[in-house]
């Protein structure tokens, strides 16, 4: 992986929206691209990592005359990439969230996250989520190959939610086809890792990530490319009705196993 530095003009975004997934006002990246390299996300195929080096300056400045909410923390690329243990521009922003009585939603899939407990179980509004794809390891051997294994981000939940900071976990994206027999296992796995909830929402195939994704499935599961063209059709997004089924179980699951569901 290369690293560029850069100086970015801006750092902080409002979101203009209702976010019900993470419940958030604005969004920040330290970074931008993402060295996990996850095949199914449309964000980056560079393997080039941009350092964003005035971040923090920036940020100190954007927060001057800020209304009090909820910040993002990696909501397109990793705020714990592997560049972030020995510069720490990620741990240098939640100093700030701390100092000026802000709210945060970490989204990551490192373990690097568990450095900054020390701030974290300051941060009066502090949630971190951990996302997985699937208890799997041939699935998550193809679809993310440089990620910690699931199990592993489990641990992360367990230890932060012991140190008495909010965190849960994304079933994300949800793989039609692919992890539908572990619906249940999943759900009961986390509740295992005693995670205090559970964000899910399903693949999105935009642009370019549409061919990228059926070639995936060419290579690996050649039997599911007719059923995913079906599914997704001339559209970005599965079937209304696939959706549906979907959440459906998710909630019943997650009402079997007292875990709070969000989609």
């Amino acid at each position: 992986m290369q690293y560029r530095y850069i100086r970015s003009a801006k750092l902080l975004y409002k979101i203009s929206t209702e976010d019900h997934l993470f419940s958030g006002d604005y969004t920040l990246d330290p970074y931008k691209n993402c060295e996990f390299g996850c095949r199914y996300c449309d964000s980056s195929y560079e393997d080039m990592i941009y350092v964003k080096t005035n971040a923090v300056e920036l940020f100190e400045k954007e927060i001057q005359n800020l209304e009090k909410g909820t910040i993002i923390i990696g909501s397109v690329h990793d705020p714990y990439q592997k560049i972030e243990r020995d510069i720490g521009i990620t741990r240098e922003i939640l100093r700030i969230i701390e100092k000026n009585n802000l709210g945060c939603h970490i989204l990551t899939k490192s373990d690097l996250v568990l450095r900054d407990i020390d701030i974290l179980s300051n941060i009066k509004n502090c949630k971190v989520t951990i996302s997985i794809l699937s208890l799997n390891e041939n699935i998550t051997k193809i679809f993310e190959k440089n990620v910690p294994s699931s199990i592993s981000r489990l641990e992360v939940v367990k230890k932060l939610r012991e140190e008495d900071t909010d965190s849960g976990v994304a079933l994300l994206p949800f793989l039609p086809f692919l992890i539908e027999d572990e619906i249940e296992d999943i759900i009961k796995k986390i509740k295992d890792y005693k995670a205090g909830y559970l964000i899910s929402k399903y693949l999105e195939l935009k642009g370019d990530q549409r061919n990228i994704f059926f070639n995936i499935l060419k290579e690996y599961f050649p039997d599911l490319l007719p059923k995913y063209e079906d599914l997704y059709k001339e559209n970005y997004t599965p079937e209304e009705s696939y959706i549906k089924k979907i959440n459906t179980q998710l909630i019943s699951y997650c009402k079997k196993y007292e875990i709070s569901f969000v989609y």
